[in-house]
């Protein structure tokens, strides 16, 4: 990654005819937000001097306390290839930590508080926690006017070819950009689903990677856009067929390297990647309403998609909530699959860390792994294997939330309540509505 300051930031945007730049955060809904300005205001920028009302932004502060300052990250510097003509100006964009009017972190910033969990990392004597996500999208055609319809583009399924996968195109456009903009693409491939496809890039460490999803998704939306298609990272957007996940492959490195490496163990795992594992295995019912904060999320956690609802391991299947891939030394990892692409990715991420770090200190052993498919168990026989389900609603999964003190400080008092709070309301007005599928069921039988 390109280490950007203030000079080497002026003489490209310059040298690009960037006009305007988006000061860009997020918000505890994972939602992005930005802030424009004209490159005249990009120096106050840089000197850590924008303020902006924070008491508009979801969760954020009331009226009384609205001021807050935009700190921007020089090195996420980015500018957009975002123009009709060659004449246009260029947008680009910084990622901007928030800081309150005293110039401490605000509590409600999903980025800073992040960095807060890693640094109980730190004290622990580790140096990085990388992440590589696996997200997965569908795409909807547009109709004559633009506007979204509930078609897919095509009826491919998994590594399938044009003609039948007919968003190759555009997922190749999609490629193709964020090679431009800095991703270190890996794989792009349709999925299980008609219309559904995912693309992977190189892992980063934690808040980098972080970045690069929230990037992620606003360069699928806006080149799908340009195929007249509407890209969406809903879990479970079509009844009858998978769901979108975001599979995350976690590894934690000390100065040795790869701290879940042990070339001396059978499994090649070291003692630390079984503590780790123990504390994600026992606060996985707790954080799975951060990784899975939508109604829908628990529409796509269900029996018969290959989505993961039992809490397990195993070094040997894709059927548990957690796998171990086979790649060894400094590609030792564990990939975490019920997480789905609708979570704010710095919560998931603090929220993850948070378990497998109290896991290491508090030594919690994880069970046996399970080598056998947990689907075609009956529900005796994972009772005998003691295999817990994941919360079947996000109310169940916000009940288990409120009561794991240690989940709840891996997100900090304002972030925990104004997120419960959110999260319950929409629930509730979830609870109110009365939606088509019930009118098929009850209107005319009752």
């Amino acid at each position: 990654m390109k280490k950007w300051t203030r000079e080497l930031i002026l003489k490209d945007a310059k040298e690009q005819n960037v006009r305007f730049i988006r000061l860009m955060f997020t918000d505890i809904n994972g939602m992005i937000k930005n802030v424009e300005i004209p490159f005249s205001q990009l120096n106050k920028a840089m000197d850590n001097n924008m303020m902006f009302d924070g008491s508009s932004i979801e969760g954020f502060v009331r009226i009384e306390e609205s001021d807050m300052y935009l700190v921007p990250d020089l090195d996420t510097w980015l500018v957009f290839d975002w123009k009709e003509t060659e004449q246009d100006a260029k947008i680009a964009r910084l990622i901007c930590d928030v800081e309150l009017p005293h110039r401490q972190p605000f509590p409600g910033d999903p980025r800073s508080n992040l960095k807060r969990v890693l640094k109980r990392m730190y004290e622990l004597g580790f140096t990085h926690f990388n992440l590589g996500p696996e997200p997965e999208f569908f795409l909807f055609k547009l109709d004559d006017s633009g506007d979204m319809t509930k078609i897919l583009n095509d009826n491919g399924g998994y590594f399938d070819l044009a003609p039948t996968d007919l968003a190759e195109n555009c997922r190749r456009d999609i490629v193709l950009e964020l090679e431009d903009h800095g991703f270190e693409i890996e794989a792009s491939h349709h999925e299980v689903a008609p219309g559904q496809h995912e693309i992977d890039w190189k892992y980063l460490d934690a808040v980098q990677a972080c970045d690069s999803i929230q990037t992620f998704k606003l360069i699928v939306k806006s080149v799908a856009r340009r195929h007249h298609l509407h890209a969406t990272f809903m879990p479970k957007p079509i009844y009858g067929i998978a769901g979108s996940g975001m599979h995350c492959n976690l590894s934690l490195f000390n100065q040795n390297g790869n701290a879940f490496y042990d070339e001396t163990s059978d499994s090649g795992l070291s003692e630390i990647a079984h503590y780790f594992i123990g504390g994600m295995m026992k606060y996985a019912r707790a954080y799975t309403a951060i990784c899975n904060p939508t109604i829908n999320s628990y529409k796509r956690l269900v029996p018969g998609y290959e989505a993961p609802v039992y809490i397990a391991w195993s070094t040997q299947n894709r059927s548990p909530l957690l796998r171990i891939p086979a790649s060894r030394g400094n590609s030792t990892r564990v990939e975490i699959r019920s997480v789905d692409p609708s979570a704010n990715p710095y919560l998931a991420l603090a929220v993850l860390l948070q378990a497998g770090l109290d896991g290491i200190e508090n030594k919690i052993e994880p069970p046996r792994p399970i080598d056998r498919n947990i689907y075609a168990m009956s529900h005796e026989e994972r009772l005998e294997e003691g295999i817990e389900d994941l919360p079947g609603s996000l109310r169940e999964a916000l009940q288990e939330l409120k009561s794991a003190p240690i989940i709840l400080e891996a997100l900090g008092e304002h972030i925990a309540q104004n997120f419960i709070t959110s999260k319950t309301m929409e629930y509730k007005s979830y609870q109110k509505h009365v939606s088509e599928w019930e009118m098929d069921k009850y209107f005319k039988t009752y």
